[in-house]
């Protein structure tokens, strides 16, 4: 599966504590899109979908959330609560983020602008397509 854990340098001292985020040297990517979940509530999904093309770099800055990753050859869950840690995520992979804490505030990064033809929302053509079978009669891409 093309998704790795990615330890990121802290730096501080009694004052506080500071993480830096560089494309190309702790993201292995350029930055072309920044963004944040908060206030999710417990008991929801979110994501539920995969790229086609987009790479990011997912931090839970605070709090805590559960990712189900699946390749095409099966699901792994990994859970994020760690703001010195970085879950770097390759395209095609289906990802569905739940179990979110109250407090949870989790940052992606992204190495493409938003483009909504690069999403795959129905996990059966997502398994076509990773398993490289023809995309149904209609649908666009």
């Amino acid at each position: 599966m093309d998704i790795q854990s990615i330890p990121l340098q802290t730096h501080g001292d009694s004052r506080g504590m500071l993480v830096a985020l560089e494309q190309e040297r702790n993201v292995p990517f350029p930055i072309r899109r920044v963004y944040y979940l908060f206030a999710t509530s417990t008991d929801v999904h979110r994501g539920m979908h995969a790229h086609r093309h987009l790479n990011q770099l997912a931090v839970a800055v605070r709090g805590s959330v559960t990712f189900l990753l699946d390749d095409g050859t099966g699901p792994s869950t990994v859970t994020l609560n760690d703001p010195t840690r970085g879950l770097l995520l390759g395209s095609m992979v289906w990802r569905d983020l739940y179990d979110f804490s109250e407090d949870c505030v989790l940052m992606v990064l992204a190495d493409q602008l938003y483009d909504p033809a690069d999403y795959i929302t129905d996990y059966d053509e997502f398994i076509r397509e990773v398993k490289g079978e023809a995309r149904l009669e209609g649908s666009a891409w």
